[in-house]
C-alpha cells in the first residue's frame, strides 16, 4: 500500500522581517576591502596587520602536548590558573604592579573581545566615552552597542601625540571612560612616562575609567620603554589593561588575550565575559602557560621587529615617501604628498591605485577617523618575512 501525500497547505508568502540595525555606519571594513583587492591583483599585502611567518615550533608542540594530555574540555571561566599566574608574574616583573591571579586577571578570546567586554561592563546608555583618533576600528561600534555616546578627540595631526588640553575639554559629568592605545595603531607612536603622568593627573579628581589597549606592549624600539598604565598607581586603580598573545607570539589566529584590572572592576568584567564568551580554548591556554616560563620570546621581540623596521625603512628611504617615525607596533606610516601619482588622489584612492598598479597593499589613515580625515598618510605593516618586505620594496622603488 503506497503512502498518500497530503496536499500542501496554503500559507502566507515567506517573508524575513526587517531587523533594522544597531550599527548603521558600519559596512565592509577597509581591511577586508584591501586584502581582497591584494589577493585579486596578486599584490604584496602590507595592509592588514598580521605576520606571514610561523610562530616558534615549540609553541605549537606545546599545544599538541596539551591536547594529548587530555586538556580538551572547558577550562575555568576566567582562564586556567597557571596561565593567569604567569600573566600576573610577567606584569609584576615588567611594570612593578602585582595583580592577583585569582581575582584580577582574566584570559579572553583575543583583545577585541576583551575591549568590548570591558566597555559592556562599564558603559550604560547615555554615558560618554572618549576615544582618541585615529583609533582601532572596534572601539566606536563597541561603545555604540553599549548605548554610550562616542566623544572623539583627535591626536595631534602629524605627531599623533595626545593633546591634554583637548582631552580635558572633552571631560564632562557624563564621561564614563577613555580608551587609550600605546604603542599606537595606526600611527606607531608610543606614549611617554610624562604623558602617562599627565593623564593620571588629569583624571585624578574624576571617576573616569581607563581602558588601556596595550596589545603591542613588546614592540617598542630604539631603547624606549613601554609605559603601561600598570606603572602608574593613579591610572592602574581605574584601568582595564588589555594585551594579546596573538601579537606577541605571532599567532593572531589563536585569538587569545587577557585583561588585568583591580578586583572590583574585574568582578564586573567577568559578569559580561561569562555570557559573551564564557571561556577560551583549553589547549592553547596550557601551551601558553608553559611557554611563558621562558621570558626570552617577548623580551627579544623589540630587537626582532626593530630589525624588520630598519630593513623596511632603509628601502623606503629610496622612494619619495616621507617617513613618519615608527616608535612601536609593527607599522610604518608614510606621507604620500610628494608622490606625483598621489597628487590628485585621496588616501583611500591612492591605496587602491597602489595595490592595482604597483602591487603593494597599504591602509589609509583616514579609515581610522570617524569623519574620514585625510592628512595624506598611509600605513604599511612590516610584520612580514624579509623576502616579503624586499619584494614590496622592489615594487615601491618604481614610485
Amino acid at each position: 500500500m503506497s503512502a498518500v501525500l497530503s496536499p500542501a497547505v496554503p500559507s502566507a508568502a515567506a517573508r524575513t522581517p526587517d531587523p533594522g540595525t544597531k550599527l548603521p555606519a558600519v559596512g565592509t571594513t577597509i581591511f577586508t576591502v584591501m586584502s581582497a583587492l591584494a589577493a585579486e591583483k596578486n599584490a604584496v599585502n602590507l595592509g592588514q596587520g598580521f605576520p606571514d611567518f610561523h610562530c616558534d615550533p615549540a609553541l605549537t608542540e606545546a599545544v599538541t602536548t596539551a591536547m594529548q594530555a587530555g586538556h580538551n574540555q572547558y577550562p575555568p571561566m576566567p582562564g586556567i590558573p597557571a596561565l593567569r599566574q604567569a600573566i600576573a608574574a610577567k606584569i609584576e616583573a615588567l611594570y612593578g604592579r602585582r595583580y592577583d591571579a585569582g581575582t584580577e586577571v582574566t584570559v579572553t578570546a583575543g583583545a577585541t573581545q576583551a575591549i568590548i567586554t570591558a566597555i559592556l561592563a562599564l558603559v550604560r546608555p547615555g554615558d560618554e566615552v572618549i576615544v582618541l583618533e585615529p583609533c582601532y576600528d572596534s572601539y566606536v561600534p563597541n561603545i555604540e552597542l553599549a548605548g554610550g555616546t562616542v566623544v572623539r578627540v583627535p591626536l595631534t595631526p602629524g605627531s599623533f601625540r595626545p593633546d591634554f588640553a583637548r582631552i580635558a575639554a572633552a571631560l564632562t559629568p557624563r564621561t564614563r571612560a577613555i580608551l587609550i592605545n600605546t604603542p599606537h595603531n595606526p600611527s606607531a607612536t608610543v606614549w611617554t612616562a610624562a604623558e602617562m603622568r599627565a593623564l593620571e593627573e588629569l583624571l585624578a579628581p574624576t571617576d573616569v575609567f581607563v581602558i588601556s589597549d596595550e596589545v603591542y606592549e613588546h614592540m617598542v624600539y630604539d631603547g624606549a620603554v613601554h609605559q603601561s598604565v600598570a606603572r602608574f598607581p593613579g591610572l592602574a586603580a581605574r584601568s582595564f589593561i588589555v594585551s594579546s598573545f596573538g601579537k606577541t607570539y605571532h599567532v593572531t589566529g589563536w585569538k587569545v588575550g587577557y585583561v588585568a584590572a583591580p578586583a572590583v572592576l574585574m568582578a564586573e568584567f567577568r559578569k559580561v565575559h561569562q555570557f559573551n564568551v564564557f571561556t577560551v580554548n583549553t589547549p592553547m591556554q596550557h601551551a601558553l602557560a608553559s611557554y611563558m616560563a621562558q621570558p626570552g620570546p617577548y623580551l627579544e621581540l623589540p630587537a626582532f621587529y626593530q630589525r624588520k623596521r630598519d630593513l623596511f625603512v632603509q628601502g623606503l628611504a629610496k622612494t619619495r615617501f616621507k617617513l613618519l617615525r615608527s616608535e612601536g607596533t609593527y607599522f610604518q606610516c608614510v606621507d604620500i604628498s610628494a608622490l606625483p601619482a598621489a597628487r590628485d588622489l585621496n588616501e583611500a584612492d591612492f591605496c587602491q591605485w597602489l595595490t592595482r598598479e604597483v602591487g603593494v597593499a597599504a591602509i589609509p589613515l583616514s579609515a581610522f577617523y570617524g569623519d574620514g580625515f585625510d592628512q595624506r598618510v598611509v600605513r604599511f605593516c612590516f610584520a612580514k618575512k624579509d623576502e616579503t618586505l624586499v619584494s614590496a620594496l622592489e615594487r615601491l622603488a618604481r614610485l
